[in-house]
């Protein structure tokens, strides 16, 4: 899969520390201009929706898993490898100072009626929902919120970053 960006948060000064790798899968599910989102109230950011790789679990079958809990996504099909995301962020915990998290993104399709989504318990107290929203719409909005909020998470610059990367080359195949 092709690397897309390697990130380094701004703190860390040299990635020769205790780190640990997770791995992550993320979808990319778009409807001409509109791409479901998961809104996150705490951090006022739009996400693609994905997440952790659990044991045993290849990157799809982590991806087929993770949309369905979070956006209740049914018939997950036409998978296809659009680009990895890694990053270097500070984590100071478990014995650790950086976890460094590769996020391996997919485009693929899903029915038009989503199911019931199954959040967890941290996801439903930060205020996650499945959402559809305009790619441009949720581009300026979270580079309203990096520019504007104190209360912003740190995946928001990964997130606007691969809205753009979704714009700039599945918005003009989309449209030809």
């Amino acid at each position: 899969m092709r690397l897309l960006k390697s990130s380094i948060h701004p703190s860390i000064e040299s990635v020769d520390q205790s780190s640990f790798l997770r791995l992550a899968a993320r979808g990319i599910i778009l409807k001409d201009e509109d791409i479901l989102m998961l809104y996150t109230q705490r951090y006022d950011d739009y996400t693609l929706p994905g997440g952790g790789i659990d044991e045993g679990e290849n990157q799809v079958e982590g991806l087929i898993r993770e949309l369905t809990e979070e956006t209740g996504a049914r018939n997950i099909r036409n998978v296809e490898a659009f680009g990895l995301y890694e990053e270097f962020r500070p984590w100071n915990r478990d014995g650790f100072e950086i976890m460094q998290m590769k996020s391996y993104c997919y485009t693929c399709e899903i029915d038009e009626q989503l199911g019931e989504t199954s959040l967890e318990d941290y996801e439903v107290k930060n205020g996650m929902k499945p959402v559809w929203i305009n790619v441009h719409d949720a581009i300026k909005h979270n580079l309203d919120t990096i520019k504007n909020s104190d209360k912003k998470g740190m995946s928001i610059e990964r997130e606007t970053f691969l809205l753009s990367m979704i714009r700039n080359e599945l918005l003009v195949v989309a449209s030809c």
